[in-house]
């Protein structure tokens, strides 16, 4: 850095995107008075700025975002550039003076971008007072602060250049109250996530007539959405989500030319919902889900409209539309993304939906729709399906056959019958496979060891049989980004200004809000996966089953597997040692099986498992020693194995009986009487039945069974939750 002096007219500096940890400054550095154009930002540098920077007096962009700096609240260090135009001081920290410091710094800024820098609750929680002497910004970002009081309405008003303000996550209060003077270069703002109450103001409209982005989600408003909006000529994205609005949406605010996105989600928005869609002909991304919209959506004369052309994206989920799917919907030939999960729709899977040629995401889910899916349902570019709790019913038949595009497949929890079909392995792009809760049979086919593209299977709760495929093992469970649904970003346009500050991702909003969600059991619990960690989530659920057979040791090739269930089956046979290899498992269950031997000491060396089940099983021999992640198990992960022994079951390993000491002679038909009789009594009463439970745990070792006991035992213990 001390050779940077010879560089008398250097003019622009970038060290951005290093992990420079010290910035060594060297009073020759401080002399680079030709210097404009300085950024470090995406640094590790720490503590004070320097007191020579203020020699620096050409600059007029600088960029010192996303370090560890200490800013005091005054900006002091920065007062004496009178040349500095552009100042982003992102994600460091604000500090107090050491002295009291009141000058008015002698520049004036056109850009100041100051987010999620206020940390200490100690801090004054106000905007800046040297924000108060500015009168040429253009673009002001103060978000996630923590700033309280009265919307600073004053900016707008001082500076009359202003195009965009970002004030979300901060803790503003009271009613959006707006001077009645036109301030007509704002563009955008966002006072989303904040505690403003009241209803929206209609002098909105007026005050900001050439407004293109307009962001109040998650605040407290309540009323109607003013209608004054729909006067707005330029207005394209109107986020109004998240608040406590109710009404109806004025017919005109969707008609309007310039409107693309539209989110209301969440709200208590009411009415039909029908002329709402069919007055969107810009609407590209329509949002009214978490509303309350009731009524059938089928009475519809299609003859008479034609469907908006536009809409590429519809998200109705979560209100309390019923009847069937309209069929109409089928004319949406540009529609890429439909949600209609969590209302009451009824009835088939119309087959005007095989016409969605474009479409890529279907959310249909937790709805009653019986019937079989359409054998025509396979669209071109489909990628996400979920049709989860519904009735569907029939064999998978010809419904997406050779779909390579198709990367989730949820079905869960339907009525679905016959076995995998065996074309399964033309869904080449398959990552996610989720079958859990249906009456499927058969074998588990070995066609899915060809989809390369695997990480996650959920079999559970069905009816398959035979023994596991080996080839399963051969599954590399790759890290897939096509698990999570694409979208674009747009962020900040200054017109005609010159700077290079990388504005964050706080300053970027997408253009679609749909997510993609996956539901998963694992770590004995139901868990939602969704961005970076949808990713990275890998495995194998395929409990509930009759499978039978060894655990092939193959499976100790998942070397990637964060999960592994293979719970409530039938299998025998050992433990594969092999499953030492699985060193990205988190969650481990073989429990309610037949298996038997010793559990492999290797295990002990998971070191990221953090659930862990053998129980109700035949093993024998003595715990693996408690250390590292093992130490953290308790004795539920070993109960029901009465050859097992160690610490943790309070039983000593040095006289344990083996499996063949035990006896198997019958006991005298009268025991079986009282036990069948037992065995009536415990299906009626559940309460006796875990009462049963734990008896049956506590005697497991010494009690003798008949074969009647035997079978009452087995199937009790079978049971799958």
């Amino acid at each position: 850095m001390k050779d940077l002096e010879a560089f008398i007219n250097l003019r622009k500096l970038d060290m951005s995107y290093n992990e420079l940890k010290d910035l060594v400054i060297h009073q020759g550095w401080c002399d680079l008075r030709n210097l404009e154009v300085l950024d470090v930002s995406r640094n590790a540098l720490e503590g004070m700025l320097p007191r020579c920077f203020s020699n620096l007096t050409s600059l007029r962009v600088l960029d010192i975002s996303r370090n560890h700096f200490q800013i005091p609240l005054s900006f002091a260090p920065f007062a004496n550039l009178s040349n500095l135009k552009a100042l982003s001081i992102d994600e460091n920290k604000m500090v107090m003076e050491p002295s009291f410091y009141t000058s008015i710094p002698k520049f004036q800024l056109e850009v100041i971008s100051l987010s999620k820098c206020i940390t200490s609750q100690q801090l004054s929680r106000k905007v800046p007072t040297f924000l108060y002497y500015q009168y040429d910004l253009r673009y002001v970002d103060l978000s996630h602060n923590n700033l309280s009081g009265t919307l600073p309405t004053w900016l707008l008003e001082n500076n009359t250049k202003l195009e965009e303000l970002i004030l979300k996550g901060n803790s503003f209060t009271g009613p959006l109250s707006l001077s009645s003077a036109l301030i007509s270069n704002v563009s955008s703002i966002d006072i989303s996530e904040n505690k403003l109450q009241g209803q929206i103001p209609t002098g909105i409209c007026s005050t900001f007539p050439h407004l293109r982005r307009l962001f109040l989600f998650k605040n407290a408003f309540e009323g109607n959405i003013p209608l004054c909006l729909s006067g707005i000529k330029d207005l394209s994205f109107l986020d109004l989500s998240n608040n406590q609005l109710y009404g109806k949406v004025p017919e005109e605010l969707i008609a309007k030319g310039s409107l693309t996105i539209l989110r209301l989600s969440n709200n208590n928005l009411s009415g039909n919902v029908v002329p709402v869609i069919l007055s969107a002909n810009w609407v590209q991304h329509l949002y009214l889900d978490g509303n309350n919209f009731s009524g059938e959506m089928t009475n519809v004369d299609v003859s008479t409209f034609e469907f908006p052309n536009s809409l590429q994206e519809i998200d109705l989920s979560n209100n309390k539309l019923h009847g069937k799917l309209p069929r109409w919907i089928g004319n949406a030939s540009f529609l890429g993304r439909l949600a209609m999960s969590n209302n009451s729709f009824e009835g088939s899977i119309p087959m005007e939906f095989c016409k969605l040629n474009s479409l890529e995401f279907l959310d249909l889910s937790q709805n009653n729709l019986s019937g079989s899916i359409p054998s025509c349902f396979n669209p071109l570019n489909i990628e996400h399906v979920h049709l989860h709790g519904n009735r569907l019913r029939g064999p998978l038949s010809l419904a997406f056959y050779n779909s390579s595009s198709i990367v989730t497949l949820d079905l869960r929890g339907n009525n679905l019958t016959g076995s995998i079909p065996k074309w399964i392995y033309t869904l080449s792009s398959l990552s996610v496979l989720l079958l859990k809760d249906n009456h499927f049979h058969g074998k588990v086919p070995v066609e899915l060891c060809k989809l390369h593209s695997l990480s996650i299977i959920d079999l559970s709760q069905n009816m398959f049989s035979g023994p596991i495929p080996s080839c399963l093992g051969n599954l590399s469970l790759p890290m897939q980004t096509k698990k999570i649904l694409e979208t674009t970003f747009y962020g900040p346009f200054i017109e005609e200004h010159e700077t290079t500050l990388n504005f964050g991702m706080d300053s970027y909003y997408p253009t679609s809000y749909l997510e993609e969600v996956i539901e998963f059991t694992t770590k004995s619990g139901f868990y939602s996966y969704k961005g970076d960690i949808l990713s990275y989530m890998t495995g194998i659920d395929l409990s509930c089953n009759n499978l039978t057979g060894h655990i092939p040791p193959e499976l100790g090739n998942l070397s990637e597997i964060h999960s592994l269930n293979l719970s409530h089956n039938k299998m025998t046979g050992v433990i594969p040692s092999s499953f030492a290899k699985l060193h990205q498992i988190e969650s481990l269950d073989l429990s309610y099986n037949n298996l038997s031997g010793e559990i492999p000491n290797q295990l002990v060396e998971l070191n990221s498992l953090e659930v862990f089940s053998v129980a109700y099983n035949n093993l024998s021999g003595s715990i693996p020693e408690p250390k590292a992640q093992f130490g953290t198990f308790i004795e539920n992960s070993y109960e029901g194995n009465p050859f097992l022994c160690g610490p943790i079951l309070h039983k000593s390993c040095s006289k344990t009986d083996s499996p063949s000491t035990i006896s198997t002679v019958s006991e005298d038909k009268g025991e079986d009487v009282v036990l069948l009789t037992i065995f009536v009594v415990l299906y009626i009463n559940p309460h006796w039945r875990r009462t049963w439970f734990s008896l049956v745990g506590k005697c497991i070792t010494t009690c003798r069974y008949s074969n009647v006991g035997n079978f009452l035992t087995y199937h009790i213990f079978k049971q799958c939750v």
